[in-house]
């Protein structure tokens, strides 16, 4: 219990500037929904952008964040110069992107389609962004390793900060200003850059964390080593396949679907969807919060913690109760659907039945990623330095099958069925690789295995279910009845939790709240 607690603990810490700061973030859609109709077609263009950025970001960093992390606490290993070899390495890489995208622009705006041919410096400014992404994520886990907790987020947060303030200048301020003293503010603003300024001011925002990290630049002598790069690369490799593949399950379906529902109703469609997904994305907020406390958590116990059983019976435990605390949030969105949808402009509340489907899909993502330990942790002997490759390579597989489904189903029924389409091939993806992580793991690897509780989990996941389902059919014509309605069904969840895991008598032990707990016999 002493080992689930502090997981629970490191995931508040770890989410809580991931969580500030993707909220904060979150103010934006709202802005952009406001200003770009849905049938602009507007937003799809950011939503499309932004998905190639995310998978642009993976191949650019090509595993190299973790494996520095490893390198740089390996023994032998010279940490400054494995920071060195690195950042120069990713730098050049980086730089090289950028100008194969410049040159290469006269056929990459039409091959990406929508209004990319009449405005390609939308591309070469995305390029740019994600260049100097890449090339500042080594420098952000240097300061992680560095324990420079701070700056970390002072740089995290000032990014935002900075983004949100320029986003509310140029598509309210400077806007209103223009009606009236065009001749003053026709030197920084045009209306005709439009949604143009997106991107340009993500740029701005980026070069200013730059200069930020000067200090971080000049903190070790620029050395380059080749043999040091060589091992890390073939350390990094299978890393990029994995991060690649776990991005196109999660990006491919906006990027692919100009492709398949081409035009501007289709760049509409997209832009519908993309909003809509923003209220479901508080799911992929948990997820990313619990990953950051228990991959160390779960690698720790794995040398740490003698008996294998123990070690196994945690694994299973904290998997059941992430199912548990992502179902709550699951019922706490559609409980709260008819005032979060006022996040997003009218015009596009037609796309928010693709909520309660993505918000599922990524609970998949989150017990997948928990599966994942039992290849993951064979993977690594007694001293936590040698990694089994071949066992590694499972994930490669199950995230693979995972993708080829998505882009099957994307393939098959986006232009019958449009972004409703998306949404479902993420179920498929997350759904098939999450079973056969764990079908393999069951009937091939059984000793690795942990004894999850499936009868609990699956209890838990059908009365879920069947709360939802009437949850989506309450409409009682009243935004706050029907509120004060869907919370009742998540109270109701709560308390059925709360009487099956004796959770008063596990709260009671807890610090200033333990006090309203104890004494009280919940079994």
């Amino acid at each position: 219990m002493a080992n689930l607690k502090s997981l629970f603990k490191d995931t508040a810490i770890y989410g809580l500037s991931s969580i500030v700061g993707r909220f904060l973030n979150y103010l934006l859609v709202p802005l952009y929904t406001a200003k770009m109709s849905a049938a602009s077609g507007d937003y799809g263009i950011v939503t499309n952008a932004y998905a190639y950025t995310a998978l642009l970001m993976a191949l650019l960093t090509y595993g190299m964040e973790t494996t520095f992390f490893y390198y740089s606490n390996k023994k032998g290993e010279n940490p400054d110069r494995v920071y060195s070899t690195t950042l120069i390495t990713v730098g050049f890489t980086s730089l090289l992107f950028v100008a194969l995208v410049t040159s290469c622009i006269g056929w990459i705006a039409p091959w990406m389609g929508m209004a990319y041919t009449q405005h390609p410096s939308y591309i070469i400014t995305m390029a740019i962004v994600v260049a100097l992404d890449a090339f500042q994520a080594i420098i952000f886990a240097y300061l992680r390793r560095e324990k420079r907790a701070f700056k970390f987020a002072t740089l995290k947060l000032l990014f935002i900060f900075l983004n949100i303030g320029l986003n509310l200048l140029y598509f309210v301020a400077l806007p209103a200003m223009y009606q009236h003293w065009p001749e003053v503010v026709a030197t920084i603003y045009s209306p005709t850059v439009g949604v143009g300024y997106v991107f340009y001011l993500n740029l701005v925002c980026t070069s200013v964390i730059m200069l930020c990290m000067i200090k971080e630049l000049t903190a070790v002598p620029w050395r380059w080593d080749w043999s040091l790069l060589r091992r890390m690369l073939a350390y990094s490799w299978p890393i990029l396949i994995l991060s690649v593949m776990g991005v196109i399950n999660q990006s491919a379906s906006q990027i692919v679907f100009p492709k398949f529902y081409p035009g501007a109703d289709g760049a509409a469609q997209l832009g519908i969807y993309g909003a809509a997904i923003k209220i479901a994305m508080i799911m992929a907020l948990i997820t990313q919060a619990f990953r950051y406390a228990y991959e160390p958590f779960v690698f720790g116990a794995d040398r740490d913690t003698k008996e294998l059983s123990k070690k196994k019976r945690m694994q299973a435990d904290a998997t059941k109760f992430f199912l548990i605390f992502t179902l709550v949030a699951y019922l706490a969105v559609l409980a709260g659907i008819d005032v979060l949808k006022f996040i997003i402009a009218p015009d596009y509340w037609v796309g928010l039945r693709v909520v309660p489907i993505v918000m599922a899909a990524e609970i998949m993502m989150g017990i997948y990623f928990n599966l994942s330990f039992w290849y993951k942790l064979d993977g690594i002997d007694d001293e936590g330095e040698k990694r089994n490759v071949n066992l590694n390579l499972w994930g490669a597989v199950f995230s693979g099958f995972g993708c080829l489904m998505l882009l099957l189903v994307n393939w098959l029924f986006i232009p019958h069925f449009s972004y409703m389409a998306c949404a479902w091939a993420g179920v498929a993806a997350y759904g098939s690789a999450m079973v056969l992580s764990y079908v393999v793991g069951r009937f091939r690897y059984p000793q690795l295995l942990p004894p999850y509780p499936l009868r609990d989990m699956a209890v838990y996941t059908l009365i879920a279910a069947a709360l939802s389902a009437v949850a989506m059919m309450t409409d009682l014509g009243n935004t706050w009845t029907n509120t004060a309605v869907k919370t009742v069904l998540l109270l109701l969840f709560c308390g059925v939790v709360f009487k099956r895991e004796h959770m008063g008598t596990m709260m009671a032990k807890l610090p200033v709240v333990g006090r309203f707990f104890r004494g009280r016999d919940v079994r």
